[in-house]
């Protein structure tokens, strides 16, 4: 398992390659994350690993199909790393559902490995990577770092809005640590929470010149 592992990053180094905020490397921080939790809550952690590698592969590419186009993908890659064939479909299931939010209060019986994944994901769009994403995924389509004019409402996916990163946080990030699976992940994510509170204190006085 341990080569088909190396292999499957080696097909994602070059798949990935041009990759910003979805890249190689936040593959790689979630794969840690999926061990770390997986290993803490009895789970699969040859279906994580192959899971998180996967899950963003076309990401940049396509964000609005990306899932779709992932699982097509994955299965080839899958295949072709010679991945055991009997956990490719739990493989494809944690990919199919890692952005199935909380607040859309949909009903979707997930495998404990998708649940790890979905816990896994949003942590690094938490903490001191989440800001860092933030701002940069606001640089690839130019959204301004803040707007006091913005109007605050519920993410409901990718839109090239022209809200600010400062609004991503209220919208969507702030929002993630209730909608953590496991124990461990909601224990990770408490920490992350409030990094990113403290950081828009401080954004806000400096902002306003009072710092």
């Amino acid at each position: 398992m341990k080569k088909c592992l190396e292999e499957l990053k080696i097909k994602l180094r070059g798949k990935m390659r041009g990759f910003v905020t979805h890249d190689y490397w936040h593959a790689i921080r979630v794969c840690n994350l999926c061990e770390q939790i997986g290993r803490k809550e009895k789970a699969d952690l040859d279906v994580l690993r192959a899971a998180a590698l996967l899950h963003d592969i076309y990401a940049d590419k396509d964000y609005k199909n990306h899932i779709t186009k992932s699982i097509r993908s994955s299965k080839k890659i899958l295949k072709s790393v010679k991945f055991p064939q009997e956990k490719i479909d739990d493989v494809i299931h944690c990919i199919r559902f890692h952005e199935t939010y909380h607040w859309f209060k949909k009903k979707v019986k997930l495998s404990k490995e998708a649940k790890i994944l979905q816990d896994a994901d949003r942590l690094d769009a938490l903490g001191t990577m989440g800001i860092a994403r933030v701002f940069t995924f606001g640089g690839q389509y130019r959204r301004p770092i803040y707007n006091p004019k913005d109007r605050r409402g519920i993410y409901y996916g990718f839109k090239k809005t022209k809200k600010s990163s400062i609004t991503h946080f209220y919208e969507k990030l702030l929002r993630l640590k209730e909608g953590m699976n496991t124990k461990t992940g909601k224990n990770i994510a408490k920490g992350r929470h409030k990094f990113m509170e403290s950081y828009l204190k401080r954004f806000f006085k400096e902002w306003e010149g009072k710092l």
